[in-house]
């Protein structure tokens, strides 16, 4: 990392490393930000698309047939923008039974999902900090590539960001030393627990990057970054459900995401990352209203192609069940809907006969695809 790239005191402090080499340290959030009209306005936008999308999980009769579709497609979407090539198709396949050849990437995926899931889940009891933080990387890591590197723990080595199999000295960016790590993660507690005046949506987006600079686990730290995202939304009650993710918008925009983080702490150029920050906001909550509409069309769709005196209403129960997971096996069937291996074969062959499932290769623990629900949940 060369020291000279970063020219703005205010954003933060060159400092050495044990084995003398250039770390950078940032300063304490909040930073000084006049807000510009243009910010303004893009607040404004993305606020507002915030709301409509809360608008649209208040009328939902059961948020959980969307609720769960889209953490799927924010897991496949965060984790790879880390490298994985899982899709949503594998997820499923893989959640339903289907443990492909190379499994690692689909796991990895599947922990995210375990993630997020943990994390809302102990929002209700427990308030974002650092020992939350740890407990969701705990479980994001368990069991996976990384998972040697002390999942749940603050890093107890000095870690950089560079090409693959690079040392230190050729680091793009070398975040701070553990004394100044802890220090900054400190600072980084208080900023989460301090009220403040800025707009929420501008608070996350100063979370985001000073969690990303701190840099605080050996591996991990771009998907619990983007996880923060997700519960600070839901902690803060800017909705009611969780529906808005943004890697969609980050993995579209990969190299501008990196760039704009490293030149807030090159350059302090905050107002570059907040626009970055607040645009992600505005189409990934247009996205979700999209997409929403056209999820709850299809499955209004199935069901009337399912409507008939001789179905029974335990295949609407199966229709809605392939929204959460849009792939099943027959054996799954009959435990989740609490009836019998028989009934339950009778009720998927239906559905592979409407065209809704779709009839996998014979062989032992065949798993039934919702092809229709996937690929809108992989669709740009």
């Amino acid at each position: 990392m060369n020291p000279t790239d970063f020219t703005a005191p205010a954003a933060g402090r060159i400092v050495r490393t044990s084995d003398g080499a250039a770390a950078f340290v940032p300063s304490p959030l909040p930073p000084d930000l006049p807000l510009s009209w243009e910010m303004l306005n893009a607040i404004t936008r993305a606020e507002r698309a915030v709301a409509n999308l809360r608008g649209v999980g208040a009328t939902l009769p059961n948020p959980h047939l969307l609720i769960a579709p889209f953490a799927r497609r924010e897991a496949v979407l965060s984790s790879r923008i880390e490298g994985t090539q899982a899709s949503v198709g594998d997820l499923v396949a893989f959640e339903a039974g289907n443990t492909p050849a190379d499994a690692a990437d689909v796991h990895e995926v599947a922990n995210y999902v375990a993630a997020l899931d943990f994390g809302l889940e102990r929002l209700k009891e427990f308030p974002l900090s650092l020992r939350f933080i740890r407990e969701v990387h705990e479980r994001l890591m368990r069991g996976v590539r990384g998972g040697s590197s002390n999942p749940g723990e603050f890093r107890h080595l000095q870690n950089w960001i560079g090409a693959p199999g690079s040392r230190i000295a050729a680091a793009k960016y070398v975040p701070p030393p553990l004394p100044d790590m802890h220090k900054a993660l400190d600072a980084f507690e208080k900023f989460l627990h301090t009220p403040s005046h800025l707009p929420a949506l501008i608070r996350f987006a100063l979370i985001h990057y000073h969690f990303e600079a701190i840099h605080p686990f050996l591996d991990g730290n771009g998907r619990v970054g983007r996880l923060l995202i997700t519960f600070l939304f839901h902690a803060e009650e800017l909705l009611d459900h969780p529906l808005l993710y943004l890697s969609g918008f980050f993995e579209r925009h990969r190299d501008d995401y990196y760039r704009l983080l490293l030149n807030v702490s090159q350059h302090g150029a905050w107002d570059e990352w907040i626009a970055y920050f607040l645009s992600a906001v505005t189409e990934q909550a247009n996205d979700a209203v999209r997409r929403a509409s056209t999820l709850l069309a299809l499955r209004q769709e199935y069901r009337k192609r399912t409507t008939s005196a001789r179905n029974s209403a335990l295949l609407g129960a199966m229709i809605d069940r392939l929204f959460a997971l849009p792939a099943i096996t027959i054996t799954a069937a009959a435990r989740e809907l609490d009836v019998t291996y028989r009934a339950a074969k009778m009720n998927v062959e239906k559905l592979v006969a409407s065209g809704i499932l779709t009839e996998p290769a014979s062989g032992r623990n065949r798993v039934y695809m919702a092809r229709e629900i996937i690929d809108l949940l992989e669709g740009p």
